[in-house]
């Protein structure tokens, strides 16, 4: 008795492979209505792809994610100047009025 192996795998690690080699998309929307009024409407839109794929593909959210860049005390400090200077702006607008 001589073991068989199977040419093309099918274990989980094979899907995954493939599945991050290629990529898949996901979409699909969720409506709800009531009396022809839609009350709520979700729109899913899912890819799975390998790193290299996606920039393939042109996404590349990661690099502008302040949160994944270390850019988050950057942007606050930012936001904080900014705010401080429409308020300045502000405040000169109702001087001269």
């Amino acid at each position: 008795m001589t073991l068989q192996h199977s040419v093309a795998g099918s274990g989980l690690a094979d899907i995954l492979e493939r599945i991050l080699d290629k990529g898949i998309v996901v979409a699909g929307d969720i409506s709800v209505s009531l009396v022809g009024v839609e009350l709520l409407t979700i729109r899913l839109r899912l890819v799975i792809a390998s790193v290299d794929r996606a920039l393939e593909m042109g996404i590349r959210w990661w690099e502008a994610d302040a949160g994944l860049t270390g850019k988050t005390d950057t942007l606050q400090a930012e936001n904080a100047a900014l705010v401080q200077r429409v308020a300045a702006l502000e405040q000169a607008l109702e001087i001269r009025r």
